[in-house]
């Protein structure tokens, strides 16, 4: 792995901490500032609906600028949040507090290119290794978001004032990293050839397998995640310690299957993985699903963590099958769009199932979306498996 590759896993692992910060602490302060119970969720909402919108301007902005400007600017956008966020819990004011999340969110969608500019840094071949590599830095951001939280929590006056002036300040380290960064020449191998038309592109099955393998990975995540701090603390009881550590798990669950993610692809394929995460979902949803200790979570939100990895880095290994070089950003773009923005759908209807509908009903919900990837699945694999008949049946008359 060259240089780039550790420099944005650095990076991944401050700038991005943002994301379990946000997790950790959104809805707590929501539940407090918030003028129905029912809206506690929706910091984390606006954080990730920040993220959605902001995919599309910010992967054309790179086309334009260049990866590393963007990088820096979206590092100083993340500082200037966090110090606004902290002023708005002084001020108990929800609307400046939403306003500050998502500017986090809008930051956060650089970090998400992070992966594609590694994979970018290196031999097609080291690809998915690549892309792995950086995804642990999320495992640093594990522990770093949720310690940031408790750790800052009675530092002022204002609960978790200091949890967002100690988040300003990693973010100020991510972007001193980030001028490490080296700007990557990418060889137009297929520069001769015009990009193809939006219905080329869309008609490839491996192009909706990758992009509705990420969205769903991150749609179920995102709906279950977001609503566990509020029913294990809120709702159920448990200590804060006990939450932290069960979003901690969940997140390194998420991180540490990249230590061995390129050698399960050469090993099983990327389609048993995505099954594989399918999987766990499922048995994820039914340990939490009518019982609610300690362990009924960490087991719940451990699955989900390795489920969303498998289905995430399989859709990120599936995408680059489905574009040329001079197509690519095109291509990303919509991705990052697509999955983002089911992401925030979910995280919105989080907190609106669970108080509406109760916990069961929004862990139902996840079963529609395991069944049209399944779907996805199925016609991605198909062609795949007619060519590989014919090739037999070829061999058979040769």
């Amino acid at each position: 792995m060259n240089r780039n590759v550790w420099v944005l896993f650095g990076c991944q692992a401050l700038l991005v901490s943002m994301a379990s910060f946000v997790v950790m602490v959104g809805g707590l302060i929501g539940n407090s500032l918030a003028p129905d119970p029912a809206y506690a969720t929706t910091p984390v909402a606006i954080f990730i609906i920040g993220t959605a919108l902001s995919t599309l301007p910010i992967t054309l902005s790179m086309k334009r600028f260049g990866r590393k400007p963007v990088f820096l600017f979206c590092s100083c956008i993340a500082i200037a949040a966090a110090l606004m966020a902290a002023q708005a819990t002084v001020m108990e004011s929800f609307p400046l507090f939403l306003f500050a999340i998502s500017l986090m969110g809008v930051a956060l969608a650089a970090g998400q290119q992070f992966r594609f500019a590694a994979m970018e840094s290196v031999a097609p071949e080291h690809m998915t290794k690549a892309a792995s590599r950086v995804l642990l830095g999320g495992l640093v951001a594990a522990f770093i978001g949720p310690e940031l939280v408790v750790r800052g929590e009675n530092l002022f006056g204002s609960a978790f004032q200091g949890s967002f002036y100690l988040l300003a300040g990693v973010n100020v380290l991510a972007l001193c990293l980030m001028l490490g960064f080296r700007e990557t020449e990418i060889l137009q191998t297929s520069s001769s050839a015009e990009p193809r038309s939006w219905g080329i592109l869309l008609r490839q099955p491996v192009l909706w397998a990758a992009i509705i393998s990420a969205a769903v990975g991150f749609a179920v995540m995102s709906l279950v995640m977001t609503a566990t701090p509020l029913h294990m603390h809120e709702v159920n009881g448990h200590s804060l310690e006990s939450t932290k550590w069960v979003i901690q798990s969940h997140i390194m669950a998420m991180f540490i299957p990249s230590f061995i993610f390129p050698w399960l692809v050469s090993r099983f394929g990327v389609g048993r993985l995505l099954v594989a995460g399918l999987a766990m979902y499922l048995v994820a949803i039914a340990a939490v699903f009518s019982h609610y200790d300690f362990a009924n979570y960490w087991v719940a939100l451990v699955l989900l963590g390795i489920g969303w990895n498998f289905l995430f880095i399989g859709g990120t290994t599936l995408l680059p099958q489905s574009y040329r070089d001079n197509e690519r950003f095109r291509v990303q773009a919509l991705n990052e769009f697509t999955v983002f923005g089911v992401q925030a759908t979910a995280a919105v209807g989080s907190g609106w199932l669970m108080f509406r509908f109760g916990w069961q009903n929004l862990l139902l919900t996840v079963i529609p979306l395991v069944v049209i990837l399944i779907i996805a699945l199925l016609i991605w694999r198909r062609p795949q498996r007619e060519t590989s008949e014919d090739i037999k049946s070829e061999s058979t008359v040769i």
